[in-house]
């Protein structure tokens, strides 16, 4: 790793794009919170590998951190972006996610395609919640992990001091297996009384290296460096010990033997990547016109030394399309071709592009392959199976797309004109088709409304959108049947805002976002009678038809009962279907404020007909007035859906929680432990108190708390809040 203290030759670094074999592949994600600086030290990371220039530009002109316009005007990242760069022979994808909750489906995507994870900790704000809560899902899949910790040069900053909180944080149980392997050195105080982080030195080798220059420089530390230097040197060879395979070590150590630094470096890159040693590193961005920024060789060394290559990361479940599972070996050249789609974007040059990670086999260009698709149709993916022709394979570098020859298992990398294939399909030989086991991905539960602005905008509207869920799996795209509106489901504001911009810019649509409507219904509170008369005398063939009908409550989930009770031929056999009708008819329009009537029992008992002026749509007529006469006649019940509601959230937030969801006239089912220092909240809330549940909930919880939601049933609305519907219908109508 950085002890290592090689010498580099960044210049070509980053023409190296295609990998010939999976052991000369690293795939790490960064992840952290927005503004900790993972897309400041990707450019670092590149510049320092010869990916960039020192003015921070790829060699075609752009930077590398030219990913989406919205990201510049937002000035944030909004979608997973890919950097490839070489070291030491080795391509290492690195993977820069958002780090903005609303954005989190692109970090689980990062997440699905690395083999590692680099946690970005700003050493002015910490670790949040929401940090924590992504390394807790990295450790359950055992995910090699390390932390890179950044901002030393604000005048808060304290590397001490966070390497213990990450300790405590990510540590858990064993906080020894959180340790730094550099310490900072700091140059002089400067006017502001703060001394700038100017190097480091190399706990296990004892070196120091200087970055002050703009350029590494190795030299050996003074004197009075020795004491700090030792006391952490000695803690983090015990922690590279305990982790060692070999059992005599540690007794060895403690009885004094001196432990060979080639030895406790190829322990230490063992404990790194199998998940059980989380080393701690410092880095900071190059001054202008430096070439490399502090800590960034460190860094690399790490990744191609200390993470694991493809071989070692385990295989996603695959399955033939029919369902039957397929045993493959990891990362197989030669293997059956299995590849998934992680990221799915558009360009306006080249349409749309595919960000790929090939598990097994090769992917060539004008490869003929078999897409396919599954699970995702309640968000308006539509179930394919389809034979595609894959384009130009290419790296990308800010905006710049360079062709490369292959994509080995193991690979990551962008394909062209895949013209049906969405994010989560899987591509797989024409001959042989197989399908990955999809990855978790968090539901969206903030509803927004929209409208075309024009008859323009209606025309285009409809391939926008399915274009804008293929690209995005976490939003969901509804046609709401009751409320007849278009609703697109996202994961908060501001993935609402990036869903509309993306609309209006790249597929030149403008849309009107109007109030989300929620889906009532109507029904009796009590039993009632209607007589519907529609009787019309005027030239030619009149119009004849008298009903009487009793309506009855029923329980919920009855629908609508018809039930004909007529004795006598009071009403002829032919045209009591047509009472039907038009009695159902009404009650799908509404008899109180334009809401589904449900949940009642309607029974014809009696009639009138004329043997000319009777006909099927009188009858029709006649059995929707009888329905709203009866409706006049009693109460009538508004029906909200209820949802059932289960909130996962911190102790610390609990009673915060369970207040909020009172207020929201939420009945509280029941609270249980889940796992250490959370707990999971069931409640029944009504939807019209959690429209923006979701961005509520992360602003009580600081963005550590989680929910879903289902739909439980429809119950009665309270009086008050009934009336205020019915007055607002009444005026729209």
């Amino acid at each position: 790793m950085g002890d290592k203290a090689q010498s580099h030759h960044p210049g070509a670094a980053g023409r190296a794009l295609a990998a010939d074999r999976p052991t000369s592949v690293r795939n790490v994600v960064l992840v952290g919170p927005s503004g900790s600086g993972k897309t400041t030290l990707v450019e670092a990371l590149a510049l320092t590998a010869g990916a960039v220039n020192r003015a921070g530009r790829v060699e075609d002109g752009g930077t590398v951190s030219d990913y989406d316009d919205i990201e510049h005007r937002q000035q944030r990242s909004v979608q997973l972006s890919l950097v490839p760069v070489a070291w030491d022979g080795i391509k290492v994808n690195i993977l820069d996610t958002p780090g903005y909750a609303d954005f989190v489906g692109e970090l689980r995507a990062g997440l699905r395609a690395a083999d590692a994870a680099l946690f970005v900790v700003s050493a002015s704000d910490g670790v949040d919640g929401s940090t924590r809560m992504v390394w807790e899902e990295c450790a359950a899949v055992g995910m090699p992990r390390a932390i890179v910790i950044t901002h030393l040069e604000a005048a808060r900053a304290d590397f001490e001091e966070m390497t213990r909180n990450c300790a405590e944080v990510f540590g858990g149980d064993d906080p020894d297996a959180v340790l730094p392997l550099y310490l900072p050195l700091r140059g002089p105080e400067g006017p502001d009384g703060h001394a700038p982080v100017t190097g480091l030195v190399g706990l296990l080798t004892r070196k120091l290296f200087d970055y002050s220059t703009g350029e590494r420089k190795e030299s050996e530390p003074g004197e009075d460096q020795l004491p700090d230097l030792e006391e952490a040197r000695n803690r983090l060879i015990e922690g590279i010990i305990a982790e060692s395979e070999d059992e005599t070590l540690m007794d060895r150590y403690l009885g004094g033997e001196q432990v060979d630094v080639k030895t406790l470096v190829e322990d230490l890159e063992r404990a790194v990547a199998r998940g059980s040693f989380f080393p701690v590193l410092a880095a900071a961005p190059a001054a202008e016109g430096a070439r490399q920024g502090l800590g960034t060789v460190e860094l690399l060394e790490l990744i191609t030394g200390g993470f694991p290559t493809p071989f070692e990361h385990p295989l996603p479940g695959v399955t033939t399309v029919g369902g039957e599972r397929r045993e493959l070996k990891p990362c197989d050249t030669d293997g059956p071709l299995v590849a998934e789609v992680v990221k799915t974007s558009s360009d306006p040059y080249v349409g749309r592009i595919s960000l790929v990670r090939v598990f097994s086999g090769t992917l060539r260009p004008d490869q003929a392959v078999h897409v396919s698709g599954h699970g995702l149709a309640d968000r308006g993916h539509e179930d394919h199976d389809v034979d595609e022709k894959v384009g130009a394979l290419s790296m990308a570098f800010g905006k710049q797309q360079r062709p490369v020859p292959h994509a080995v298992a193991g690979d990551l990398v962008c394909v062209s004109k895949l013209g049906r294939a969405e994010t989560g399909d899987t591509l797989s030989g024409k001959d042989d088709p197989l399908l990955v086991e999809p990855w978790q991905m968090p539901d969206p539960l903030l509803p927004l409304a929209i409208q075309a602005h024009s008859k323009a905008d209606e025309d285009k509207l409809s391939q926008g959108l399915s274009r804008l869920v293929a690209e995005d799996p976490t939003m969901r795209l509804e046609q709401n049947q009751d409320t007849h509106q278009v609703v697109l489901w996202c994961l908060g504001e501001a993935h609402a805002d990036v869903a509309l911009e993306r609309l209006r810019s790249r597929y030149g649509v403008q849309v009107d976002v109007v109030p989300h409507r929620v889906s009532l219904r109507e029904t009796f509170a009590h039993k009632a009678a209607g007589r519907g008369r529609h009787v019309k005398q005027s030239g030619g063939h009149g119009q004849y038809a008298i009903c009487e009908i009793e309506v009855e409550p029923l329980p919920n989930g009855s629908g609508v009962e018809f039930v004909d009770k007529v004795v006598g031929g009071a009403v002829p056999r032919q045209f009591i279907p047509s009472v039907e009708k038009g009695v159902r008819a009404q009650a799908a329009r509404g008899v109180a404020a334009g809401y589904p009537l449900v949940d009642v029992r309607v029974t014809l008992l009696d009639g009138k007909a004329h043997s000319v002026d009777s006909s099927d749509a009188a009858f029709q007529t006649a059995g929707a007035l009888a329905l709203r006469e009866a409706a006049a006649d009693t109460r009538i019940h508004l029906l909200e859906p209820v949802a059932e509601v289960t909130v996962l959230v911190g102790d610390d937030y609990v009673g915060a929680v369970m207040s909020d969801l009172s207020s929201r006239r939420g009945r509280l089912l029941g609270t249980e432990q889940v796992g250490s220092g959370r707990t999971l909240i069931r409640a029944e809330v009504p939807e019209f108190e959690i429209g923006r549940y979701a961005v509520d909930l992360r602003s009580l919880s600081h963005g550590t708390a989680r929910f879903d939601r289902a739909y439980a049933r429809h119950e009665p609305m309270p009086p008050q809040i009934a009336e205020r519907i019915r007055e607002q219908a009444g005026d729209e109508g």
